[in-house]
């Protein structure tokens, strides 16, 4: 496994996802805990993915993947913590790690993308 700091912080997020939707369904709460197990860990799984990418164009579209499931992620964590299913404390946490993988996929995105640009005006 590659260590970059982009697969180390989704794999730590997918194993914290992982435990809170499992405590959800002990809970016997389904609908959200599936829909956030599915993004949740839906990310790192593409960030695995770009990393064995065919081109950059389909390196990029993984990463933009990724991108979409933080984002849908971060909204199954607004909701149960607006639903008091979330503490503040578990909240923060999950929800500030769910936005550096947001803040690092973006940055990588557009990198790759303006190296794509940059080798087809070359």
């Amino acid at each position: 496994m590659r260590e970059d700091k982009l697969s180390v912080l989704s794999m730590r997020f997918s194993v914290e996802i992982f435990r809170l939707t499992q405590w959800l369904q002990s809970r016997k709460e389904y609908i959200v805990s599936n829909q956030l197990g599915r993004s949740g860990l839906s990310i790192g799984a593409n960030i695995r993915e770009a990393q064995y990418a065919h081109s950059k164009p389909d390196f990029i579209a993984k990463l933009q993947i990724a991108l979409k499931e933080a984002n849908e992620s971060g909204y199954w964590l607004d909701l149960l913590h607006e639903t008091n299913l979330l503490s503040d404390e578990n909240y923060k946490h999950l929800s500030g790690a769910c936005g550096e993988l947001r803040a690092i996929l973006i940055h990588s995105i557009k990198t790759a993308k303006a190296n794509v640009n940059h080798k087809e005006s070359s």
